[in-house]
């Protein structure tokens, strides 16, 4: 059983962290999605374009990852046929220069390019050793003119940009590098968890949610929240870890193999203790590899579903991955079989009672 989830979880990984779905446009997660889980349940969308696909009768009970990763959009050609760009989502530049990324065009076309900027070579020495800002980058896809762009690639404004990276395993074994694992890892789960549990009898209406936009502002899970009207809520992420040099080992919450991480609060959402407390039970009973966070920056999905309708009890849980919002972030399967394990067995406890447990105050 377990190498069946292991194999089918690489299967997912590696076919999710390879498209290209920058805020806004997440067409290619969205079709996989719906290719997964189409026997699954029953599919729809909201009008923001997050995915859902419904199972079973009870309490709805929600389980959502993001779409979305961090990318660029097209936001000048030049006459010479250099692209000028914007971040959707979080960048840090010194992680852009000479990386290699992909222009998705309207008619469906990947066009390959550089990130660059004016060489070192012919910047004074004072500047050399500054971060260059993203408004003096640009992408040099092999054009000589802005016609050249537009008639033979393809390319106009707004059209969406994403990095390069293949999904690789690494001599260590169980751990594997690409891009875009946040959130990746959050919508591989979603998909498998669903499928898992579609083999056995769960006490709820399931309700597998693929949403957008999350990485400009939680935007794709204000509509979502409000669409699917759950009355619980497990976010699955992909959150950075804290075990490479610069952190104290003492310290570390998100560790590459100590196991799903559960958090208990980030500046966005604090989690409902009571689901909270279920989540670590279930995790000890289980014997599922786990750790506790307490994070005092980021933010998630659960910072906007959490408010939704008179309030949504959610948590998070999150496999920590290295260096994400770059080309190339590392995780270990086994932090994402936990997370696929807790998720299941959480799904399970949901009763009417549980539920109802929740968010009973008087």
């Amino acid at each position: 059983m377990m190498m069946r989830v292991q194999i089918k979880a690489l299967s997912l990984l590696q076919e999710l962290t390879e498209a290209h779905s920058v805020p806004g446009h997440e067409d290619e997660v969205r079709a996989i999605f719906v290719d997964e889980l189409e026997s699954h349940g029953e599919l729809s969308c909201d009008g923001s374009g997050s995915v859902f696909c419904e199972r079973g009768e009870g309490p709805r009970v929600m389980v959502a990852g993001h779409m979305d990763e961090v990318g660029f959009l097209v936001q000048n050609i030049t006459p010479d046929g250099f692209l000028q760009f914007v971040a959707v989502g979080g960048w840090w530049e010194h992680s852009l220069l000479s990386q290699r990324v992909e222009i998705r065009t309207r008619a469906g076309d990947k066009i390959l390019g550089v990130v660059a900027s004016r060489p070192p070579h012919f910047l004074p020495a004072s500047q050399r050793s500054q971060i260059i800002p993203l408004d003096q980058m640009f992408i040099d896809v092999g054009a000589s003119s802005r016609e050249e762009v537009e008639r033979n690639m393809g390319i106009h404004l707004g059209d969406p940009i994403a990095p390069v990276s293949a999904f690789t395993p690494m001599a260590r074994e169980d751990y594997f590098m690409a891009k875009a694992f946040d959130n990746r890892v959050g919508m591989a789960a979603a998909i498998q968890s669903g499928q898992l549990l579609s083999e056995s009898y769960h006490p709820n209406r399931l309700i597998l949610a693929g949403t957008v936009m999350e990485e400009v502002g939680l935007r794709g899970a204000k509509t979502a929240a409000h669409y699917a009207k759950p009355d619980v809520a497990i976010i699955l992420e992909g959150p950075p870890a804290d075990d490479t040099p610069g952190f104290a080992r003492s310290e570390s919450q998100g560790r590459l193999g100590g196991g799903v991480q559960i958090r208990l609060f980030d500046p966005t959402a604090i989690t409902n203790p009571r689901l909270a407390a279920l989540a670590i039970q279930v995790a000890r009973e289980e014997d599922i590899a786990h750790q506790v966070t307490v994070r005092r920056s980021g933010g998630t999905d659960a910072g906007s579903i959490h408010l939704a309708g008179s309030g949504i009890p959610c948590i998070v849980l999150g496999v920590p991955a290295r260096y994400i919002h770059s080309h190339n972030s590392i995780i270990d399967i086994n932090d994402y079989l936990s997370m696929v394990a807790l998720t299941t067995a959480l799904v399970r406890r949901m009763d009417q009672s549980h539920v109802d447990a929740l968010t009973s105050y008087l």
